[in-house]
């Protein structure tokens, strides 16, 4: 199969990643912090060492400022349904994936004021049009770093200064570029980052986590065991614990944490540097095509290795099953959890077939799938 779905989950995993989660099951299987034994003690060595890799990588100063989460979305509605209150006013864009679009919709029912600015078609945000809507009362700027529809990688370092300037909290999802763009919380001013762990770090689903810059306090979504303090039944207060309630899930956490040793390995400029190569030339392949159109930047300096389009009047769904049933190419095709992004790129109807590329994929994988579409296009037409 030739897998071009990578920004719903990246696949194949790396053997690394593999090794390291029966590795875990097998020598680190209990509860960490939940014992003195030693398999107990090897599983919270895991999971320190994890909070350790994950938070160089995005240049985190204190470790214990990462907080490990089932997924990006979980720890977008930690930081969202925490943070925000009623009167509190938000900035948002509308590209937004539905991980932090429906906790924002949600929250608009207890008070909260939600200030969607209007994105290019390409789905391109104007940090001008961000600045003037920020209010007095406005509590944070709430953004994905980039679109997993279009790929349109946002202007995130402008709007950490704005943030900055305005004493607004930046909250930045970063499920499509973590691993692959370099973040450095620091120096983008970020102060809430949420991150998958199964996309471009290489991890297994159900694995994310969420930094949370200090100063920045709010209330948990859940309470319970932490192993610490367990004779309180106050929940915790300090990080981590007072966010991670409950068994954590040690051989994912493991293994995102080899994902992100592999990442620094490889290193992010090279890994960059052969997307782009692949998103180049898909997009050169695509363009000599008349019946196709494809939205967002068409440009890889703009854009992380995502791309949609759509094939004259034809339904996204059915290119994607005959891509699969026939050619053995797995993509995408719907509305890709961003109703909104469609309404800004104007696909709401029809949606989008997009592919996307990860590390391991080839200029084979690119010049067959381009194959495909012809053939898909001379029967059609």
């Amino acid at each position: 199969m030739i897998y071009l779905d990578n920004a719903a989950t990246t696949w194949p995993k790396p053997d690394q990643i593999i090794e390291s989660f029966a590795d875990c099951i097998k020598n680190a299987g209990a509860n960490p912090g939940r014992g003195g034994h030693k398999m107990s003690l090897a599983a919270g060595r895991l999971i320190y060492k994890a909070r350790q890799t994950v938070a160089e990588l995005f240049n985190i100063d204190n470790p214990s400022r990462v907080v490990f989460t089932g997924s990006a979305t979980q720890a977008l509605n930690l930081v969202l349904k925490g943070f925000l209150k009623p009167g509190s006013h938000v900035v948002t864009s509308s590209m937004e994936h539905n991980a932090a679009a429906r906790p924002l919709h949600f929250l608009k029912k207890y008070g909260v004021e939600v200030s969607e600015v209007q994105c290019s078609p390409m789905g391109f945000l104007d940090p001008i049009d961000v600045e003037k809507a920020i209010k007095k009362n406005t509590t944070a700027i709430v953004l994905l770093h980039a679109s997993n529809v279009t790929g349109t990688i946002m202007p995130v370092e402008q709007l950490g200064k704005i943030a900055v300037n305005y004493g607004v909290k930046l909250i930045l999802d970063a499920a499509q570029t973590a691993g692959l763009l370099d973040i450095d919380v620091n120096k983008l001013n970020i102060d809430a980052l949420a991150f998958a762990g199964h996309k471009s770090l290489y991890g297994p689903q159900g694995t994310g986590g969420l930094f949370i810059r200090e100063g920045m306090e709010f209330v948990p979504l859940l309470q319970g065991g932490t192993g610490s303090k367990s004779e309180s039944l106050e929940q915790p207060v300090d990080l981590p614990d007072k966010f991670e309630s409950g068994t954590p899930n040690t051989p994912g956490i493991a293994c995102l944490a080899e994902g992100v040793r592999l990442i620094t390995e490889k290193g992010l400029e090279q890994i960059r540097r052969h997307e782009n190569l692949l998103l180049h030339r898909f997009l050169d392949g695509l363009k000599l095509f008349k019946e196709i159109e494809i939205y967002g930047p068409c440009d890889p300096m703009h854009q992380v290795p995502v791309v949609s389009l759509n094939i004259k009047d034809q339904d996204s769904s059915e290119i994607a099953f005959v891509l699969d049933s026939v050619f053995d190419i797995a993509c995408r095709s719907g509305l890709h959890c961003s109703p909104q992004a469609h309404k800004t790129i104007g696909t709401l109807e029809r949606g989008t077939v997009r592919f996307s590329f990860s590390m391991y994929n080839t200029i084979d994988d690119v010049d067959s799938t381009l194959n495909a579409l012809d053939k898909i296009i001379t029967e059609m037409f």
